[in-house]
């Protein structure tokens, strides 16, 4: 386990979602091929699995359109972009990481710069090679 976690703890709320994702995507086309089977049935017709494919398919990338890939791109885009830094979200972090660097060093002026180097020694990252970019 890193210092930052295992990966099953860092993405825990991904696993869950992927969780949720799969056993809903497995009932959807498990109560379909119920419905498909009875619907066949009713209708005295032969139940063939390709033709129960090609309307599974339909109705999954049909829900997909209208509610899925809208709410996934709302939501997990925006948070995606922030993740991975885009220019909008760097700002923001850039900011507050030069901010508290000057409150450090109005504090502890003497200290100011061993601790900061500490703090980044400790928290290498792209954060890291921001704020030594504002020095």
């Amino acid at each position: 386990m890193t210092a930052k976690g295992s990966i099953w703890k860092r993405y825990g709320y991904a696993w869950v979602t992927l969780g949720f994702f799969a056993i809903t995507l497995v009932g959807h086309w498990l109560f379909g091929w119920f419905s498909y089977v009875s619907e066949q049935q009713a209708h005295a017709q032969p139940i063939q699995f390709s033709d129960y494919l090609v309307l599974m398919m339909r109705d999954t990338f049909e829900n997909w359109q209208s509610e899925f890939l809208q709410l996934l791109w709302q939501v997990g885009g925006l948070a995606f972009l922030l993740y991975v830094g885009s220019p909008q979200s760097k700002e923001g972090d850039d900011r507050m990481e030069a901010k508290i660097d000057a409150i450090l060093k109005r504090i502890d002026p003497e200290n100011a710069e061993r601790l900061i180097q500490a703090i980044d020694d400790n928290y290498s990252g792209r954060h890291t090679d921001a704020r030594h970019a504002h020095r």
